[in-house]
């Protein structure tokens, strides 16, 4: 079939399913119903600009009720779902699952009140400034389809001549006229309720910081007047109300700080204003007060984790913050915090701090199924041992044994099992271990962590790896948003053993049996010795609930760089120092995973991600380890390609006439994502994506032509595309996606496109290039 052929025969499949979806749903209905198909405001102002009506007319839009049935690229499937299903027997059973919890009642124009709309349209427009509007409605339909046209005319919006702060004696009124001039009510500015209440959530988070405890923004109100101006102006006036409480108005300070760290109710007596009173000795530590009768926490990680002192003004950042970071250490289940006056004549109250530890050890076993798009099948057993409070401070250990094994099912050649035995430790301390002063105002604790680990790797008739690492370094968090890891030394030391004569001859080849040397493959079994600093920082407001947000990850990998000035390493000019008589390596690496989420209505988004990354040897090295070299292909990357069978640049892999495949890898990436995704039913969703990339060599290697990096690397990316179902259960995420090759680097220059080649009538072509990708979890 040709690209026109194609084309054509989509474009007519796809317009035909949407005529056959849209007259489908509509019969159905009974006589004289209409099905709602949304509504449409239209702004009659003159005085509003363009782009002023459109925005005002997609805020009254979403104000409006009932909502239409549900659609995805025009097709409206729960509705035909709850329209084909007959009406089910008993409330409970297959038919009744898909009529009612898959299938969608139909919004009939009907279950529209107009005249409840208007009121809504009237009133948000009031609230926006326009005092004097009025809405009509009408209804358009078509074919059994209705949908309701509202004409909105605003008048004029009434601007602001005039913001008053009334003065008075009053502490607190000193507090507000102080911040006064950072109103976010200026003249000139439109009257919008909605700037009203966040100036009294400003003016609130400001006397909360300044001492007022008991303060609320209700205690604010916002007068407008309107009578004394002839044009369409009003006055505001900013003040509290006449009933505000006395205690509002009262500034309050810190007398004494309590922490119960070991915290239950059914345990401890009730005092006098409703707080646990402990009969035992309390710990004094600078004026902090610990009721810990069985020594179960050094006091010190209170006076590192709580910010109030005797004598300080409450103040709501220092709350927040001396709450998130006992939340942090990552040892209490439950923290809360209560304050009581104690000294109503000087206006103090003490502070306590009431903490329910969790278990301080745990034991969790996890198995795990899993197959991957290399043909690989195979399972996982982990068992996991977790302390919380090994030294008193909140200190966490971390153990761990794995085993796992890998079985190729299939595929187009013949490749060998993995097997994978490892254990691992990690120490990480709620605090910054070092020479030197460290003082975080952050809201999460900063940590120092010590990790080992060893594997075993087994690829059966081939070779043995011992994997052996260790690191040293400092996590911490600036906030939210931005976060800092810095490996001060992370060391890597791989070990090979029991090398086959199978895997040898492929790396010296045999010519007269037409298999071709590959020295590469070398790389894979030497002795590594990995050592140096790396860097990673990582920000992002994916949590926070914004239209667009974003994630940004940047790493940075120097192995060897000291050893090898001092040293005076060049492998290159046969000058290759050693260290335990393993030559290090020396290299600069670093990485880029830019990620953009889009959301494009209630039910749908737009996700994309850019990763670049490059490595660079140098010194001691001429080439990156293997195992810190890039890799693309795989469910979380290129999925239209088996997980690294794709690169370096044009290279074709599928030349190798070996008896197994071997992953391919590069020291340059490049790759892009791009995924629409859409909720289908609460936790079904669907996804059309499309990815493209690749990897390259810095320098040429000869046994893989084509891998180097040029400028005409624009001609080797590869492009998948493919569609996926992704099935959300809150606690799991499972994925399918389904993914073929659209363009594939190694086929000749000038016929690397593949939409001719596409055949999905084929066996033969759906078994080599339609990939299913099942994975847990989103690829990014």
């Amino acid at each position: 079939m040709t690209k026109l052929k194609l084309k054509h025969y989509f474009g007519a499949s796809m317009a035909a399913m949407l005529v056959l979806n849209s007259c489908s749903n509509t019969k159905f209905l009974q006589e004289g119903q209409l099905l709602y198909t949304g509504a449409e405001v239209n702004i009659k102002n003159d005085t509003l600009s363009k782009k002023e009506k459109s925005n005002l007319a997609e805020a009254l839009e979403d104000q409006l009720r009932p909502k239409p049935n549900s659609s995805f690229l025009g097709l409206r499937p729960q509705l035909y779902i709850y329209n084909i299903t007959k009406e089910p027997k008993k409330d409970k059973g297959l038919r009744h699952w898909l009529k009612y919890r898959i299938g969608e009642k139909p919004v009939l124009l009907g279950d529209v009140d107009r005249k409840f709309n208007e009121d809504i349209i009237v009133n948000y427009s009031e609230n926006k400034g326009f005092f004097n509007a009025r809405a009509t409605s009408d209804t358009i339909s078509k074919n059994k389809k209705a949908k309701v046209i509202y004409t909105l005319t605003p008048g004029a919006r009434y601007l602001i001549s005039n913001v008053n702060f009334p003065v008075d004696s009053t502490v607190i009124n000193s507090e507000i006229q102080s911040i006064k001039s950072e109103s976010l009510l200026k003249a000139g500015n439109p009257f919008d309720l909605d700037v009203i209440k966040a100036e009294r959530e400003r003016i609130d988070e400001h006397l909360k910081n300044r001492g007022f405890y008991y303060f609320s923004p209700d205690n604010i109100i916002v007068q407008a007047d309107s009578t004394v101006l002839k044009e369409p102006k009003v006055e505001l006036f900013v003040k509290l109300k006449n009933n505000t409480p006395q205690l509002a108005k009262e500034p309050f300070t810190i007398n004494k700080t309590i922490v119960f760290p070991d915290y239950n109710i059914d345990d401890v007596k009730v005092g006098k204003y409703g707080i646990p009173y402990a009969t035992d000795s309390v710990e004094v530590q600078d004026d902090l007060y610990i009721v810990d009768p069985e020594k179960k926490f050094n006091s010190r990680i209170f006076n590192r984790a709580l910010y109030f002192s005797k004598g300080d003004l409450y103040n709501r950042k220092d709350h927040n913050l001396s709450l998130n970071r006992l939340i942090s250490l990552g040892v209490f289940k439950f923290v809360k915090n209560e304050f009581v006056v104690s000294d109503s004549l000087n206006n103090q109250f003490d502070a306590y701090y009431l903490l329910t530890p969790r278990p301080f050890q745990s034991l969790r076993l996890e198995t795990l199924g899993k197959t991957s798009s290399a043909n690989y099948t195979g399972g996982e057993v982990n068992l996991n041992w977790t302390h919380r409070n090994l030294f008193k401070g909140a200190e966490q250990l971390k153990a761990s044994v794995y085993g796992a094994f890998d079985v190729q099912i299939g595929g187009p050649k013949d490749a060998n099992n993995i097997i994978r035995v490892g254990t691992n430790a990690q120490l990480s301390i709620p605090r910054i271990v070092a020479p030197f002063r460290f003082r975080s105002s952050s809201a999460y604790v900063p940590r120092t962590n010590f990790d080992i680990g060893y594997e075993y790797l087994s690829r059966t008739q081939l070779y043995t790896l011992h994997n052996f690492t260790g690191s040293f370094g400092y996590l911490w968090k600036e906030n939210e948003r931005k976060e800092h890891n810095l490996k001060v030394l992370d060391v890597t030391v791989v070990a090979p053993q029991n090398v086959s004569d199978k895997y040898l001859q492929q790396i010296k080849g045999d010519p007269a049996n037409g298999i071709m040397p590959n020295p590469s493959l070398q790389r894979v079994i030497d002795k590594q010795l990995i050592f140096g600093p790396t860097y990673t920082y990582t920000y992002t407001n994916t949590m926070l609930p914004k239209k667009n947000t974003m994630y940004y990850k940047g790493s940075v990998d120097l192995a060897g760089t000291l050893a090898g000035i001092l040293s005076g390493a060049d492998a290159k000019a046969g000058n290759q120092k050693e260290l335990f008589n393993i030559p290090f390596s020396q290299y600069a690496k670093m990485e880029h995973d830019f990620r953009y989420y889009r959301k494009v209505g209630d039910k749908s988004s737009f996700a994309s991600r850019i990763i670049a990354g490059i490595g660079y040897p140098y010194g001691n090295s001429t080439t990156i380890p293997y195992v810190k070299q890039f890799f693309v292909g795989g469910s979380n990357s290129i999925r239209a390609f088996r997980a690294r069978t794709l690169g370096p640049g044009s290279y074709d892999p599928t030349v190798q006439n070996a008896s197994f495949f071997f992953d391919q890898s590069g020291d340059i990436k490049l790759e892009l994502n791009a995924e629409y995704r859409a909720n289908l039913y609460k936790f079904l969703n669907a996804a059309v994506f499309a990815d493209a990339g690749n990897v390259w060599l810095v320098n040429e290697d000869p046994e893989r032509p084509g891998g180097k990096f040029s400028k005409e690397f624009v001609k080797e990316i590869a492009v998948g595309a493919g569609v996926g179902l992704r099935l959300d259960f809150n606690i799991l995420l499972l994925r399918l996606d389904l993914a073929m090759p659209l363009r594939v680097p190694y086929f000749e220059e000038d016929d690397r496109w593949t939409f001719d080649r596409i055949d999905f009538g084929d066996r033969n072509w759906r078994r080599d290039n339609l990939i299913l990708n099942i994975a847990i979890g989103y690829p990014f």
